[in-house]
């Protein structure tokens, strides 16, 4: 080997083994669900609007990369809230959110990547206090649940959106009252729900006895009505029609003897 290129040799081996060392600071990987943005000291400082998709990337070893997840996720709390009325009531609730993709970098700038604990928390928990304060224990137990979660999802949209932070959903997961007050709700709503069956009960027999009303007054007026149409010269020419039809059927044996009451044919049959 010609010890002229020993030096060179032994150079680039030292290189390659530097670089190796480097390359976690020179190349770094975005995931589907991630979005990063650079942080340059040397240079402008945060670059927020250049915001860096998914695969692989390379940087300077002294630029610091900043990943948050945009994929949508969920908090879980829970906490004491007052309803209309004073009341205390425990509630459990779930927010789901995700960053919007292209603002991230304001994002950072404003909250950092622990904008989890200091915007979207502290806004639920705030909203949801709110909210929870217009309505009574009563309306927030049963009868209103589904509208007391629309505002809140509403009100809590509206505030982190102008942080660039979609909220998808808040729920309630569960709600907590005092055992006496609980007991007092579910008692009053066996209640409702009892007259309303009692109603419509009784709503039910006067149904009835309308329709009933109603057909007789109909068959009233149908018996009128035929009894006032019949007199005696039609019912002596539905008698002969009848004993006219009755003397052709072959099965029948009939002897018209004299006549019946009001000149009537007199009919008598096999039996």
């Amino acid at each position: 080997m010609n010890n002229s290129k020993l030096p060179f040799i032994i150079l680039g081996i030292i290189a390659f083994f530097v670089l190796l060392a480097l390359s976690s600071s020179l190349f770094f990987t975005i995931e589907a669900t991630e979005r990063a943005i650079i942080f340059y000291p040397f240079g402008n400082g945060l670059d927020k609007n250049d915001v860096i998709g998914p695969g692989t990337h390379m940087k300077a070893p002294w630029n610091d990369v900043y990943t948050y997840k945009v994929n949508e996720t969920s908090s879980d709390e829970n906490m004491d809230v007052l309803d209309k009325n004073g009341l205390s009531i425990h509630v459990d609730v779930t927010v789901r959110y995700y960053p919007v993709p292209n603002k991230i970098g304001f994002i950072h700038e404003q909250f950092t990547k622990d904008y989890v604990n200091v915007l979207v928390i502290p806004e639920v928990r705030s909203t949801v206090r709110q909210v929870m304060g217009r309505y009574t224990a009563e309306e927030i137990y049963s009868t209103k649940r589904a509208e007391v979660e629309t505002a809140i999802t509403t009100e809590t949209e509206t505030i982190l959106h102008t942080n660039n932070v979609k909220a998808t959903a808040v729920l309630i997961r569960s709600i907590v009252l005092p055992e006496q007050i609980k007991a007092a709700i579910e008692n009053k709503l066996q209640q409702q729900q009892e007259s309303l069956a009692y109603q419509y009960r009784l709503d039910k027999e006067k149904s009835e006895a309308e329709r009933k009303r109603i057909a007789a007054e109909g068959e009233s007026r149908a018996n009128n009505i035929i009894n006032n149409s019949l007199s005696d010269k039609l019912l002596k020419m539905r008698g002969i029609e009848a004993t006219l039809e009755l003397s052709k059927s072959p099965n029948t044996k009939v002897i018209v003897i004299g006549s019946g009451k009001d000149g009537m044919p007199l009919i008598l049959g096999n039996n």
